[in-house]
């Protein structure tokens, strides 16, 4: 306000900044109370949360809703949260209507993103996996290491030659073409990894079956001079009485362990088995079954030479458990 200061009148100076003399006015007032600091402009508008339709307790209760139940669950309709389904769950439960955009903007504001779900069977149990988590692989781990042997996580694969995933970039409207052979077959492998980044594999062109799964233990044990304690799933072969037989005659040498039902992300052999599929996505499409079987085979040999690789797979959420031992 130093204009004014200087001697100016109220109406010269709201000509020079285009307002009425009862604002210059005002400026003057507070200028005089509060010095320059009193004519900075604050933010506009309506401060966050304030004048909101839905209350803060009837927020927390949609949002705990969404994260505790199902649609379907709460007598909607589907399994995903869509804004249409949190829509009529707010009308569910608040008896007030909303837009999609506006569902949205309340979505923005509880941290909640739009992701792709994962899929789990319905048989999945999450009592089974917590008792898994805290007790019976502490058990298998407390269990190696008293007896001077090793746990090994092991697990099957199959490249198919029809296999094809992941993405590339392309022109609008002109997908990439991937070319490959009009002939089916497939190439299987059994792996297995211990806690340093130690492994072993098999590979194979029949029907993974109990024979097998016993000629891939015998492997595992003449691998190690100790007795190694070995996780599976649990797959039906992995659980017939020929390898229930052949395990009897071995209980010195070898053990099995089963993981919950459904619950392959506990496996930290599946991580190496999804980095396989991703490298074959650089190798040359096969034309015949031992190319599949060589490239594999190739892959598990440079791992053996990347034990580091390896354990950083460790540091996947799912399996991060194993290094809390």
């Amino acid at each position: 306000m130093s204009v004014l200061v200087e001697g100016r009148g109220r109406v010269e100076v709201a000509a020079v900044f285009k307002v009425s003399a009862r604002v210059v006015g005002n400026w003057w007032v507070k200028w005089r109370v509060g010095g320059g600091g009193a004519l900075l402009s604050g933010a506009r508008g309506r401060r966050a949360g304030e004048h909101q339709v839905l209350s803060e307790v009837e927020q927390v209760a949609v949002r705990q809703a969404v994260f505790d139940y199902i649609p379907c669950g709460l007598g909607l309709s589907g399994q995903l949260w869509g804004r249409g389904q949190i829509g009529e769950l707010i009308f569910k439960l608040c008896r007030v209507r909303f837009t999609e955009l506006g569902v949205g903007e309340y979505l923005t504001g509880w941290g909640l993103t739009f992701q792709r779900p994962d899929k789990r069977a319905v048989e999945w149990d999450r009592e089974a996996v917590r008792l898994w988590r805290e007790e019976t692989w502490s058990a298998i781990w407390a269990g190696g290491k008293a007896g001077n042997g090793g746990v090994l996580f092991a697990g099957l694969v199959g490249i198919c030659s029809g296999q094809v995933s992941g993405r590339a970039w392309g022109g609008q409207g002109r997908a990439p073409v991937v070319r490959r052979t009009g002939s089916w077959f497939s190439v299987n492998a059994m792996s297995a990894i211990s806690i340093c980044g130690r492994m072993c594999f098999m590979v194979f062109t029949e029907s993974f079956d109990a024979k097998v799964m016993c000629h891939f233990l015998a492997r595992l044990v003449g691998h190690f001079g100790h007795k190694v304690h070995v996780i599976v799933d649990r797959r039906s072969a992995h659980r017939s009485k020929a390898v229930r037989a052949w395990l009897a005659d071995r209980q010195d040498e070898i053990e099995l362990h089963f993981l919950p039902l459904y619950s392959p992300e506990r496996n930290l052999d599946e991580l190496v088995n999804a980095d396989l599929k991703r490298s074959l996505l650089h190798a040359q499409r096969a034309r015949n079954r031992a190319e599949p079987a060589t490239e594999t085979r190739r892959f598990f040999h440079r791992r053996q030479r990347q034990p580091h690789i390896v354990t950083g797979c460790f540091k996947a959420p799912h399996v991060r458990y194993v290094l809390d031992e």
